[in-house]
């Protein structure tokens, strides 16, 4: 189980503010990437992210993305 969290950030001091949370019931991380840039593009948020992340079950973060840095 993944969570997919998508998030803006804030320029002056990089303050990350959540705009959405969205759980994946896979144990492929491959799988939860697609899932989450496929919904980059589609997810109703009341914002524009900015960037996503990808954390496990223990709450460990395992990916963060953003189109301007484009770490795939």
């Amino acid at each position: 189980m993944f969570t997919i969290e998508f998030f803006r950030v804030r320029g002056t001091d990089d303050a990350h503010a959540t705009l959405g949370r969205v759980e994946h019931d896979t144990t492929d991380l491959e799988d939860a990437k697609v899932r989450a840039w496929s919904l980059f593009e589609t997810l109703d948020l009341p914002q524009k992210p900015d960037a996503l992340r990808i954390v496990d079950h223990t709450g460990d973060e395992v990916f963060v993305w953003s189109p301007e840095h484009n770490s795939t």
